[in-house]
């Protein structure tokens, strides 16, 4: 125990019991606590993530900023690492917090560069590594938004470090695993945008993949993972479209409907 650092680390999950080992593996010998949020798995997670030493408490999903801040709350130490429950803090990125906090961890926040991975890959390339999020920090002087579709943490607070090395993010356990989960999350972004009043317009939707893919694959520099590349960016392309077509269906269908109402009255 003395040679683990006063770290909570804390990973919403819902069947995924067969990718949270690696994700608890890859901290549990070096941080103080491991606490599993769980909002109903239908398969091992909760009996996985047990017999991995974790602590797992159920919460009913209400959206990712809701359960990201229900699992802060859990956590006893001021210091929290929030980790998915497909990534994997890297050895090389374990040796750098250790090296951060001997230093005496003088950010309120850190923002760790997130790799990702497809089944279909090897290993990934470094540049593709673009999103850079906060994600261990001081709950004192920082903390998650409690939206339900953009989870972030934002610093309240004090100054915001940067590591070098990876989280591994596996996100997708297959493209039809990927296909099926921006289908999910699309229409909680498409609901939001019409509760914003975000009615994408024509030009939008006709420009904005091929924009996306060159993003994607020129920008974020996926053009380094050759054939590998043009299918991640293809897939970027449309999970960028997706959200803003199924918007706007969402306004076209309350057009109608209102027509209909107002049809119907007179």
């Amino acid at each position: 125990m003395a040679d683990r650092l006063p770290i909570s680390v804390f990973i919403i999950a819902r069947d995924e019991a067969d990718r949270v080992p690696l994700t608890i593996g890859s901290v549990r010998d070096w941080v103080d606590e491991v606490i599993v949020v769980d909002s109903g798995s239908e398969d091992d997670t909760v009996a996985v993530a047990e017999g991995l030493g974790a602590r797992v408490v159920f919460n009913e999903w209400k959206g990712y900023g809701p359960q990201k801040v229900f699992g802060e709350a859990l956590c006893r130490n001021d210091w929290i690492l929030n980790l998915d429950a497909d990534e994997e803090v890297s050895p090389e990125l374990a040796a750098e917090i250790r090296g951060e906090f001997a230093r005496g961890a003088r950010h309120a926040g850190y923002r760790l560069p997130i790799l990702p991975l497809y089944a279909f890959q090897e290993r990934g390339h470094p540049w593709t590594a673009f999103h850079k999020p906060v994600r261990l920090y001081r709950r004192s002087m920082a903390g998650f938004k409690d939206s339900p579709v953009h989870d972030s943490v934002v610093v309240r607070e004090g100054t915001t470090g940067r590591f070098r090395a990876m989280v591994n993010h596996r996100s997708f356990r297959s493209l039809e695993h990927h296909v099926a989960k921006v289908n999910s999350y699309s229409s909680a972004q498409a609901e939001d945008l019409e509760r914003r009043g975000r009615n994408p317009s024509n030009v939008t939707l006709v420009i904005l993949p091929l924009l996306a893919f060159l993003k994607q694959y020129v920008l974020r520099r996926e053009f380094v993972n050759g054939i590998d590349g043009v299918i991640v960016s293809h897939m970027y392309a449309f999970q960028r479209f997706i959200r803003l077509a199924k918007a706007r269906e969402r306004f076209v269908q309350a057009k109608k409907k209102t027509k209909a109402e107002e049809s119907g009255r007179g």
